[in-house]
C-alpha cells in the first residue's frame, strides 16, 4: 500500500512542479519513479530495509532520501513545501478529466478559480471562453468532468480499496484472541467501486482487536472506538468499521452485511413465510424465538433450504430463485485460469522484457501467456511498427521454444482506427496468434459511428477479440457511446470473443455486460493489460467481475488448456 501512497506523492509533485513551469526533466522524473514504485513487486518499506531503494528504476539519491523520509514520518517535507508555495486547492481542479496543470494556473491566474464549484459557476456563465485556448465546447467538457469527479468522489475503485482491506485483515488475524476474520459489503460482493470497507471478526479480547484497528499506520482519523465497533477514516480518505461479533453470530452477521440491501430484503420475506426471522444475530424460529442457524454462512441458507450464495451474486438478480432451482453457476475461480492473452513489453509501454513477463507468469502457475504490444499508430504508447512487429515475433518464437514449463504466444493490441479498419495490413495480423483490436482515439464518436466502428473490426477474420470494449476509466473517463447489445450480437455472429480487461480501473466489460454476454453465448478473455510483472496478479480483479457476471470456466477461453485454446483461436480463422 505504500508504494501506491508514495506513488501518488510523487505524481502530485509532478504535478505542482509542472504548475511552477519547472523543467520537464524534473517533472518526468517524479513521474518515471512514480511509475516504478506502482509496479514494484514488493513492498517499498522491504527495499528500504535492505538499503536498496536506488536501485528501483528512476530512484536516485534524492528521490531514495524523500521515500525514506515518508516512511518514517508519512509525508515528504518538499511536497509540503511547494503545496505552500502554490494556491490551495489548485490540485483539486487538476482531478477534472482533461484539465492538467497548465490550465489549472491559467484559471487561478486568471480567474481566481481554486474549487470545484467556482469553476462550474464560470463554466456554466460562459467565463471561461474568454480564455486562451478554450471555447465553449471546452466549457462542455469540463462540466461533464466535474460531474464525473463528484459522482466518483465518495467511491474508490476495487483495485485501489482491495489491498488495503487486505492489509487490515492481515493486522487483525494477528492480533491476540482474534479467531475468525472476513471483510462484508461491497467489497466481499467485488463490485468494481467502493464506498467503505467493512469487517467482520471474533474476538475473545475485543480490546487487543480494536487497538490494532485504530492504530493501525493506514489510519488517517478515529471517528469512534467502543468494544463491539470502532470507526475510522484511512488515509485514503475512505471510511472502514471493524465489527466485533459472538462466534455463534458470525455466519448470520457476515451474510447481512455482505449482501446488497435488495439481496437481504428478499431473503427475510422468504424466511417470514417459512415461519423464521433472519437478521444479523442468527436464524430464530418466529413462534417461540429459538435459535436456529447462525454460526455459518452454509447454516443461514440452509435453514431457509438453499445452498450457499456466492458473495458476487448477492445483488438480487435471481440469484435466489437460481438457488431454488439449484440452477447457480458454478462460478469461474482464479484456480480455472490457465493463462493471460494481453500484456505488454518494453517493445511498446511495458515495463519488463517478454521473457521476465514469462518468468512471472509461470510463478503464477500460467501455462501459456500472449503478448500483445500496441499497434504502430499509437505513437504515445511506443506503438510498433511492422518491421519491428515481425522482428519482435521471431524472438518471442525463440523465446517460447527455449522457456520450459510454460509456452509464449505472439500477438497485438491493434488499433481500431476511425474508419473500423485496422492499424496493420491482413498480411502482417495472420502471422499473429492474438489480435486483440482496441479503441484508443476518437472517443467522442456518436453510438452508432461508434457502434459500426468496432463492428467492422469484428468482421475482420483476424480479429481474436475486442479490447476493453466500452473504454471507460473508472474515475477517470466514462464509457464511450457505444450499443453493447449490437457488440454482443456481433461478437456472436462473428465468433470474435469479447476482453473483460483486469486493469482494476477498467474492469471493462463490467458484470452487466458481461452476463449479458454469457445469455448470448458469447465467450470472455480475462486480460490483465499488464505492463509489468506486478500487474500479471490484476487477474484477481477480473475474475471476480466474471463472477460477478455469472460466469463459469466454460465461458471464459482463457480456462481453456492450451491445445484447445489454440483451437478456438483458429476457428474464426476457418483454419
Amino acid at each position: 500500500m505504500k508504494n501506491l501512497e508514495i506513488a501518488a506523492l510523487f505524481n502530485e509533485i509532478a504535478d505542482l512542479l509542472e504548475i511552477k513551469g519547472e523543467s520537464t526533466f524534473r517533472v518526468n522524473a517524479y513521474r518515471r519513479a512514480a511509475r516504478s514504485l506502482e509496479n514494484l513487486a514488493e513492498d517499498v518499506e522491504a527495499v528500504a530495509d535492505r538499503g536498496e531503494l536506488d536501485q528501483i528504476p528512476g530512484v536516485g539519491k534524492s528521490l531514495a532520501e524523500k521515500i525514506s523520509e515518508y516512511l518514517r514520518t508519512g509525508k515528504i517535507g518538499y511536497h509540503q513545501e511547494l503545496l505552500r508555495e502554490l494556491p490551495h486547492g489548485i490540485t483539486t481542479l487538476m482531478r477534472v478529466p482533461g484539465l492538467g496543470p497548465k490550465t489549472a494556473l491559467l484559471l487561478y491566474e486568471h480567474l481566481g478559480i481554486t474549487t470545484l464549484d467556482q469553476l462550474e459557476q464560470a463554466a456554466r456563465e460562459g467565463r471561461l471562453r474568454g480564455l486562451p485556448r478554450m471555447g465553449k465546447k471546452t466549457e462542455e467538457n469540463i462540466l461533464r468532468g466535474i460531474e464525473q469527479v463528484r459522482r466518483q468522489s465518495t467511491r474508490l475503485p476495487l483495485g485501489a480499496v482491495l489491498p488495503v482491506a487486505e492489509e487490515l485483515v492481515a493486522a487483525l488475524r494477528e492480533a491476540r484472541g482474534v479467531g475468525e476474520v472476513s471483510v462484508a459489503g461491497s467489497l466481499r460482493r467485488m463490485r468494481d467501486t467502493i464506498g467503505d470497507i467493512d469487517v467482520l471478526v471474533t474476538a475473545s479480547r475485543p480490546e487487543h482487536a480494536m487497538e490494532v484497528f485504530t492504530t493501525h499506520p493506514l489510519v488517517a482519523q478515529v471517528l469512534s472506538r467502543g468494544t463491539t465497533r470502532s470507526s475510522v477514516v484511512l488515509r485514503n480518505g475512505m471510511q472502514a468499521d471493524l465489527r466485533v461479533v459472538e462466534r455463534s453470530s458470525f455466519g448470520a452477521a457476515l451474510q447481512y452485511f455482505t449482501g446488497s440491501k435488495d439481496h437481504n430484503v428478499k431473503l427475510r420475506e422468504r424466511a417470514v413465510r417459512m415461519g423464521l426471522k433472519v437478521n444479523e444475530y442468527g436464524v430464530f424460529r418466529a413462534e417461540d424465538d429459538r435459535r436456529v442457524a447462525g454460526r455459518t454462512e452454509e447454516e443461514v441458507y440452509a435453514a431457509v433450504k438453499l445452498p450457499w450464495i456466492p458473495p458476487e451474486l448477492r445483488e438480487d438478480q435471481g440469484e435466489i430463485e437460481a438457488a431454488e432451482r439449484g440452477k447457480l453457476p458454478r462460478l469461474v475461480t482464479r484456480e480455472d485460469i490457465r493463462g493471460d492473452l494481453h500484456m505488454h513489453t518494453k517493445w511498446s509501454d511495458g515495463q519488463a522484457t517478454a521473457e521476465e513477463m514469462a518468468h512471472a507468469a509461470r510463478q503464477l502457475g500460467y501455462e501459456y501467456i500472449c503478448i500483445t504490444d500496441h499497434s504502430q499508430s499509437l505513437k504515445f504508447a511506443g506503438g510498433v511498427s511492422i518491421d519491428d512487429l515481425r522482428d519482435h515475433i521471431r524472438q518471442v518464437r525463440r523465446l517460447s521454444e527455449r522457456l520450459d514449463g510454460i509456452t509464449v504466444l505472439i500477438g497485438s493490441e491493434v488499433d481500431i482506427l476511425a474508419d473500423g479498419t485496422l492499424d496493420y495490413p491482413d498480411e502482417v495480423l495472420r502471422e499473429l496468434d492474438v489480435v486483440i483490436a482496441s479503441v484508443h482515439s476518437r472517443f467522442r464518436m456518436d453510438t452508432q459511428a461508434m457502434t459500426d466502428r468496432i463492428l467492422r473490426a469484428m468482421r475482420n477474420r483476424y480479429v481474436t477479440m475486442i479490447g476493453h470494449p466500452t473504454g471507460r476509466l473508472l474515475g477517470q473517463r466514462d464509457p464511450y457511446s457505444v450499443d453493447v447489445e449490437r457488440l454482443v450480437a456481433g461478437a456472436r455472429e462473428t465468433g470474435t470473443i469479447l476482453e473483460l480487461n483486469a486493469q482494476p480501473d477498467r474492469l471493462d466489460l463490467k458484470d452487466a455486460h458481461v452476463r449479458l454476454a454469457k445469455e448470448h453465448g458469447v465467450q470472455v478473455a480475462i486480460g490483465t493489460d499488464a505492463h509489468s510483472p506486478a500487474e500479471l496478479r490484476f487477474m484477481e480483479f477480473g475474475v471476480g467481475t466474471a463472477r460477478r457476471g455469472w460466469l463459469e470456466p466454460q465461458d471464459v477461453v482463457n480456462t481453456l488448456p492450451l491445445k484447445k485454446l489454440l483451437a478456438r483461436l483458429r476457428q474464426k480463422r476457418g483454419g
